[in-house]
């Protein structure tokens, strides 16, 4: 039996979301900026969708920007405010952000930005003093991941919009992990940009999503034709923002069920490893509301983790050493570093993602074949 336990990398596409795109990529097949019935339509569908979109995550359909990726939405916040012709030279992040904003942020510091990385705790919350030291008038953006993809850490973000709102900065969250597994409300969450992407939740590779905050002025990073209210230039993805729709729907009408029913099984990989006398951390706030369901970043004692997913990948167990766009490094990740992961520990972490089909039987035959290794190892 093979297990796949690394759905914060990607997740399979759901098969309603499947059945859903069918028709989009042949019998209905027209560009929606054709001035013709089958153009006419697709429009009309794509205007649906985010008013439905815009519905549950409330906001208004005219601050939705569909994008390919998280990535190019998080680029298209950045980029797009830097462009914009501010006359504010500074950028406050932290140091555990995913490399979409790590890259973009050095970027523009090349470009003469000045860019504040500020520190974390253990468990990964941002310094808040030192956010409130930082940001000033010359401030134009504090860019945050609101739930990190590696140690699951799920930011408290009421009081760092405060900060932001108070000092009139823009805030942009990285959101691309949260959606469908923490409740969103883009009315209250105080952000003015944020980023999602579709393959995190069962939707397919290729298509993502920005909220651009009304009054919000970006620079576009593409040019071309008037696409999505003349914000990004480009042929719509018709296929791609019916799957981003279905699974959304899909994924907002059973999230409490999914995320007690992972937080279940999270808890019960923790209790085997004790169990068996394991010597383990777990990186990340513990097990609950201010981590993501089923996310599990575990550093095992004067273990190599690439060794760990080699044979693990043998037993038919798929998981990560940590961000899957950065899995070619054999350097300890920047977000364990981050959070001072003892030296003893760091070089043997993975991490186990807990998805919506994994069974818990699955869950418990994973860490029996992960604690067998680990002995092996020993």
């Amino acid at each position: 039996m093979k297990i796949y336990l690394d759905n914060a990398a990607t997740t399979q596409v759901a098969p309603e979301v499947l059945e859903a795109m069918k028709p989009y990529f042949q019998d209905e097949y027209g560009n929606p900026s054709s001035l013709h019935d089958k153009g006419i339509k697709m429009r009309k569908l794509i205007n649906e969708i985010k008013k439905d979109i815009a519905s549950m995550l409330s906001c208004k359909p005219g601050e939705l920007v569909f994008t390919s990726c998280g990535t190019e939405a998080t680029n298209f916040a950045l980029k797009g405010l830097a462009f914009s012709g501010s006359a504010k030279a500074e950028i406050i992040t932290s140091k555990i952000e995913h490399h979409a904003t790590l890259h973009t942020t050095s970027f523009l510091e090349k470009l003469g930005y000045t860019v504040h990385y500020l520190d974390v705790d253990e468990e990964g919350f941002i310094d808040i003093n030192q956010l409130k030291s930082l940001i000033s008038d010359d401030t134009l953006v504090v860019s945050l991941i609101l739930a990190n993809n590696e140690i699951g850490t799920i930011q408290k973000i009421e009081e760092i919009a405060k900060i932001c709102k108070e000092a009139s900065v823009y805030l942009h969250l990285d959101a691309v992990q949260a959606l469908t597994h923490m409740s969103i409300d883009l009315s209250s969450l105080g952000a003015d940009l944020v980023s999602f992407s579709g393959h995190k939740f069962h939707a397919p590779k290729g298509i993502g999503l920005l909220y651009v905050k009304e009054g919000t002025h970006l620079e576009n990073l593409f040019h071309g034709g008037k696409q999505e209210y003349g914000k990004r230039s480009g042929t719509e993805n018709v296929p791609y923002i019916v799957g981003f729709h279905k699974a959304l729907k899909l994924g907002l009408s059973k999230m409490d069920a999914y995320r007690q029913r992972l937080n279940e099984y999270a808890s019960l990989v923790l209790q085997m490893l004790d169990q068996a006398n394991i010597d383990y951390i777990l990186n990340g706030p513990s097990l609950g509301q201010n981590r993501l369901p089923g996310n599990l970043n575990i550093s095992f004692s004067n273990i190599d983790g690439s060794d760990l997913l080699f044979y693990l990948n043998k037993e038919g167990v798929y998981v990560s050493t940590g961000s899957a766009c950065d899995s070619t490094s054999t350097i300890p990740s920047h977000v364990l570093r981050a959070i001072s992961v003892p030296e003893q520990y760091i070089h043997g972490s993975i991490r186990i993602s807990i998805g919506t089909y994994n069974t818990k039987e699955e869950v418990i035959e994973a860490t029996k074949r992960l604690i067998n290794v680990l002995k092996q190892l020993y």
